[in-house]
């Protein structure tokens, strides 16, 4: 099975404790039974997530969060194939921005715009360097 690797990012629609524990809540039945592991780097004005799995499974997963209400103007940023997962343990490893590195008004001034897709790797390959810390 060759390893798919997907990376989008989302402005939040009505952010907050609950509907992130819902999301996390989703994740963690669907993900497991589709193969599926991932992370989710979020705050108030961002989802950033990475999904990694059989490319099925992660297009048809891709598709639920492009009519998935609690996103808006969502930008696909990585597709592509994978030697090895980031996050091989995780189902869905959340992220509230601790390990954040841009701040808003970068977000606000289109950093996501012109951002290369290794730069984009490399926040979720800190964030599982700062697991094993």
């Amino acid at each position: 099975m060759k390893l798919f690797r997907l990376i989008y990012c989302s402005q939040p629609f009505g952010y907050d404790q609950p509907m992130l524990n819902g999301i996390l809540a989703d994740a963690k039945t669907y993900n497991p039974q589709n193969d599926i592991t991932g992370a989710l780097i979020c705050r108030e004005d961002i989802f950033l997530q990475l999904l990694e799995g059989p490319k099925e499974n992660i297009l048809l997963t891709y598709s639920k969060i492009l009519n998935d209400d609690r996103h808006l103007n969502i930008k696909l940023l990585v597709d592509k194939f994978c030697q090895n997962r980031i996050f091989p343990k995780w189902y869905m490893k959340d992220d509230p921005a601790r390990s954040w590195f841009w701040n808003k008004e970068q977000i606000y001034a289109g950093v996501l715009e012109t951002i290369s897709e290794n730069e984009v790797i490399e926040v979720f390959e800190k964030v599982a360097l700062s697991l094993s810390e």
